[in-house]
């Protein structure tokens, strides 16, 4: 019997292509600020929480109103959003695969409650999700452990018989931080390797036999 008992899906740039979003309203905020946003910017801002990319813009900038150059970015972030966020390739067919089995599924992002409830709301409003959690509603988000172990416990079920699917570093870092079984779908920045990471170009080609597998492999390695 498989043990996989749930599977926790990050929200910008895995199910919903939002992450090209993120990087234009960083961009907008950014100009404003005299800083032109390139790729070496791209660590701070991409898969990252508003608080962290905001850090980033006043080491860059000078600027001295971190809260404010947050508030900003989550205003030029939630625009973008609310006009519409696309669903990823394969989203639709592996969360309605999850559904028919009945296997539970959370989302747990590093976005605001503000735009979870947006994205929620909109492109992911026909998707049962057992619960969502948000950057608002852990004491720390990715890449710290906290949102996935708060949602492992939420289910009642061990981190380890769980599959998180990320695209981001800081993303794939929280879910290992957590001890889940980690399935990466890279969007905008390259995720590095490590023993409890699986692989996929795209949601298009992962299946729940596939989750199931990476969970029961990872369980033989551990012994």
């Amino acid at each position: 019997m498989s043990p996989l008992a749930a599977v926790l899906f990050d929200m910008d740039g895995t199910l919903v292509d939002t992450e090209v979003l993120w990087w234009q309203a960083t961009e907008e905020v950014a100009a404003r600020l005299g800083h032109r946003l390139t790729d070496a910017d791209a660590p701070a801002v991409v898969g990252r929480a508003v608080e962290d990319t905001a850090a980033h813009l006043v080491r860059a900038t000078g600027a001295p109103d971190r809260d404010g150059i947050a508030s900003a970015l989550t205003t030029a972030f939630q625009q973008r959003v609310d006009e519409g966020a696309p669903m990823r390739p394969g989203a639709d067919r592996l969360l309605a695969e999850l559904e028919r089995a009945g296997l539970p599924f959370a989302l747990v992002s590093a976005s605001p409650r503000s735009v979870v409830d947006s994205v929620v709301g909109g492109a992911l409003a026909h998707v049962p999700f057992a619960f969502t959690l948000s950057a608002d509603d852990t004491a720390r988000t990715k890449p710290h452990p906290d949102p996935y172990r708060t949602a492992a416990e939420r289910l009642g079920v061990p981190a380890a018989a769980c599959v998180a699917v990320e695209d981001s570093p800081d993303g794939a870092a929280s879910a290992d931080a957590a001890g889940c079984t980690v399935l990466v779908v890279p969007s905008m920045l390259p995720v590095p390797p490590g023993p409890d990471r699986v692989f996929a170009d795209s949601l298009e080609h992962v299946s729940l036999d596939g989750l199931r597998r990476h969970v029961r492999e990872r369980a033989a390695a551990r012994g």
